[in-house]
């Protein structure tokens, strides 16, 4: 992994899930110092991202600069060191040497959003820690 780990999330429609965790990985890893960029795509995406994901994460101050759910595709794949998906399969291949791990017991967001953050939360600071063991 190089000094700047890019990390894809994906989920079922990419309008959720993915879109918080991208959001959150990036505030939680500069907060510790540590730059990650982050994207977020789905398998099979909405036309827009979840008005209550939207909202919340416009409550925390953060600026989506109008992206939208996409099709995750095999470039978004190749270009990441890491891979999270939440319980989809991601549909294309993966290369050799990239990370995937699968949080598939992620709450689903339309069940209860702080619940689903929680968990996203959790998983992100584990994740992140480990980024920072030398």
């Amino acid at each position: 992994m190089s000094d700047h780990p890019r990390i894809l999330f994906v989920c079922l429609h990419g309008a959720a899930k993915s879109v918080l965790a991208a959001a959150d990985c990036e505030r939680l890893a500069a907060s510790r110092g540590l730059r990650v960029t982050a994207d977020f795509a789905g398998t099979e995406p909405d036309a827009d991202i979840a008005p209550k994901v939207a909202a919340a994460l416009r409550a925390d101050g953060v600026d989506l600069g109008g992206k939208k759910p996409r099709r995750v595709t095999r470039e978004d794949v190749a270009r990441a060191d890491h891979i999270v998906a939440f319980g989809c399969d991601l549909g294309v291949p993966v290369p050799a040497g990239v990370r995937v791990d699968q949080w598939a017991d992620v709450p689903a967001v339309s069940a209860g959003l702080p619940a689903a953050r929680a968990a996203i939360h959790a998983h992100l600071e584990r994740l992140l820690e480990e980024w920072r063991r030398p």
